[in-house]
C-alpha cells in the first residue's frame, strides 16, 4: 500500500478572509475553487506539486455563510470546521490545521489504521463542479467531524468513482495553473509520536517527517516572498 500527500488544508473564517491572508501571506490570489454541499463549506485551491510531491495543491476552506450546512443534521463538518478552538483561531487569522493524503486501496488503508486502533471514519462519495467536470472523490470523514491527532493524522481520499478506470483523469493537479507555490517540506511533531508513525507505515506514507514534542504541523513552501513556513500550533 502506498499513501502519497495529495494536499493541504487551511481553515479560514470566511473565504474573503483567506484569500486575503494567501496574498499578504504567500504572495499569491487564488482563482480556482469551488462548494461542498454535502458539508456547507467551499473553498479555493492552487498547486503546489513538485516532483517529490506531484499531486499536492493548496485548500483555503471555510464554511460557506450562504448553505445549509451539513446534509446529515447530526453530523459536524470535515476537518472540524465546527470546532469552538478551531474556529476561534481561525477567526484571527487563517491557519493550517491538516492535510488529505491520496491512496488508491481506501479501504484497505482504513482496516490497516483500524488494526492499529484508529478510527479513521467511514469513506464517503463527495463531489463538487470544476471548470473541467464534476470530481468525483471518497473520503474519510467522521461524524464527529476530527481530524484526530490535532490534524496530524492525514484524512484519507481516493480520486474517482469506485469503478472508474482512470480516477485521477479529474484530479485538481489537472485543471489548476501553475501557481508560483510549491511544497518543500511538510512534517509533525507531536506527543504520540510512535503512534503517528505506526499509523504512516500502516497506509505507506513517506515523506513527512515525524519528531516527538508539542502537536504541531507544518509546511514549509516555495513562494513569491521566498520561502514560508505555516504551522498549526496545535490547533
Amino acid at each position: 500500500m502506498k499513501t502519497q500527500i495529495d494536499h493541504l488544508v487551511v481553515a479560514a473564517h470566511t473565504l474573503e478572509q483567506g484569500v486575503q491572508w494567501c496574498e499578504a501571506t504567500l504572495g499569491i490570489t487564488p482563482e480556482a475553487g469551488g462548494e461542498h454541499s454535502q458539508f456547507g463549506t467551499h473553498n479555493k485551491l492552487f498547486k503546489i506539486a513538485t516532483p517529490a510531491h506531484p499531486l499536492a495543491y493548496f485548500e483555503i476552506i471555510a464554511i460557506n455563510p450562504g448553505a445549509k450546512g451539513p446534509a446529515n443534521p447530526n453530523a459536524k463538518r470535515w476537518f472540524d470546521l465546527d470546532n469552538p478552538e478551531l474556529r476561534v483561531a481561525v477567526a484571527q487569522e487563517p491557519r493550517l490545521v491538516h492535510f488529505v493524503a491520496g491512496t488508491d486501496e481506501l479501504q484497505a488503508a482504513r482496516i490497516a489504521l483500524k488494526n492499529i486502533g484508529i478510527d479513521r471514519g467511514p469513506a464517503m462519495p463527495a463531489s463538487r463542479h470544476s471548470r473541467k467536470g464534476v470530481l468525483h472523490w471518497q473520503i474519510t470523514v467522521r461524524e464527529d467531524g476530527y481530524r484526530l491527532f490535532e490534524g496530524c493524522l492525514p484524512t484519507l481520499i481516493q480520486w474517482g468513482k469506485p469503478d472508474d478506470a482512470e480516477p485521477l483523469r479529474l484530479h485538481p493537479r489537472n485543471s489548476l495553473p501553475r501557481s508560483r507555490v510549491s511544497l518543500d517540506s511538510i512534517g509533525v511533531s507531536h506527543p504520540s509520536a510512535a503512534k503517528l508513525q505506526a499509523a504512516y507505515a500502516a497506509i505507506g506514507l513517506e515523506g513527512v517527517a515525524i519528531s516527538e514534542g508539542p502537536a504541531n504541523l507544518s509546511a514549509t513552501l516555495k513562494t513569491p516572498k521566498g520561502l514560508v513556513t505555516l504551522q498549526s500550533m496545535g490547533i
